[in-house]
């Protein structure tokens, strides 16, 4: 009959789900209940490497190191997608070798538009 189809198939993922939920959920509410409570402000102030924080522990990012660091997944995801294709590409062909050029060149033109615009130097 349609609209009484139920997945069965789905129903041990989402017995998963539920149990997965219920753990973490209560594992974080036990630990509010039974955790002491004792802040004072050493604990409570920001601490990194043993050396007490100078000045105010938020400030505000430079926007270069968030282009950067955009720059630096680009070029990582380069990566990632070259070497299956290294691994494979005597079984390819030749229309992979040529849509792999064309990923590199589009990668190339990203590449020198960052230089021109200088997002590789750190201090302007």
């Amino acid at each position: 009959m349609p609209g009484t189809y139920l997945p069965e198939n789905y129903l041990p993922i989402l017995i998963f789900l539920v149990i997965s939920f219920t753990i973490g959920i209560g594992a974080l509410v036990v630990g509010m209940l039974f955790r002491p409570r004792r802040p004072y402000p050493e604990k409570l102030s920001a601490y990194e490497s043993g050396i007490p924080s100078v000045g105010e522990p938020r400030f505000r990012f430079s926007v270069k190191f968030f282009i950067v660091a955009m720059l630096f997944v680009v070029f990582d995801v380069e990566a990632i997608f070259l070497y299956p294709w290294a691994i494979v590409f005597d079984r390819i062909g030749v229309y992979a070798f040529v849509e792999m050029m064309v990923f590199i060149l589009i990668l190339l033109i990203g590449y020198i538009y960052a230089w021109k615009k200088k997002a590789f130097q750190w201090e302007r």
